[in-house]
């Protein structure tokens, strides 16, 4: 069974909300864990073929300039799904990334067998008393050091990944469990807030 700590972490920077609207994605950052070291990173811009908007370029600090130097959406994701493979994939309000990956994938006809998971849900069960579970937020309430930009791809990924770290040391710390299968840790973000400490103690 696949462990929670063996998995790649990704995060899309997009020129908006949906690819149901031809939003496409603008930048990729994922880094890969191997029983929960870091063992690689892939990071790289992708130029939509279209220019974004100034909020986009506000919110990411990706100009148009940059994307006009970049490849095209199509050769990255080539390249970005031999780095991924077969392996279970981890994101922070993984519905939105795994609506660009789904829809990016589609275009270069790829498919992949890794199964999601989102690490916004888990920490509202997990870190019940944070402010919010926003990742910003998440990343002070478990005192990880600050040294990027946030909303840049590969920053956002790899602070993804210590939150992620964090959650299960703090549930090997709970509740003496040491084997985190990748399945538990998706069970648990579907699990009510009252019913989490009855389903870790259980595992």
């Amino acid at each position: 069974m696949a462990s929670a700590d063996s998995l790649v972490v990704l995060d899309f920077e997009t020129s908006g909300m949906s690819p149901d609207y031809g939003d496409r994605a603008i930048e990729i950052g994922a880094v890969r864990l191997e029983k929960g070291v870091v063992v690689d990173e892939f990071q790289a811009l992708m130029n939509p073929g279209f220019r974004v908007s100034g909020f986009i370029e506000n919110f990411t600090g990706i100009s148009n300039q940059m994307l006009a130097k970049a490849p095209p959406c199509e050769q990255v994701m080539l390249q970005f799904a031999d780095f991924f493979g077969d392996s279970n994939l981890l994101a922070h309000n993984a519905s939105f990334d795994q609506r660009f990956l789904d829809s990016e994938m589609k275009l270069i006809k790829r498919a992949y067998k890794g199964e999601f998971c989102c690490s916004m849900l888990v920490g509202r069960r997990v870190f019940q008393d944070a402010p919010n579970h926003k990742l910003g937020t998440l990343v002070n309430y478990v005192d990880l050091p600050v040294d990027g930009q946030f909303h840049r791809a590969l920053y956002d990924a790899q602070m993804t990944s210590g939150i992620w770290l964090a959650m299960l040391e703090k549930i090997r710390a709970d509740y003496a469990c040491h084997d985190i299968s990748f399945a538990t840790m998706k069970k648990l973000s579907r699990v009510s807030k009252k019913q989490v400490a009855g389903f870790l103690a259980s595992m």
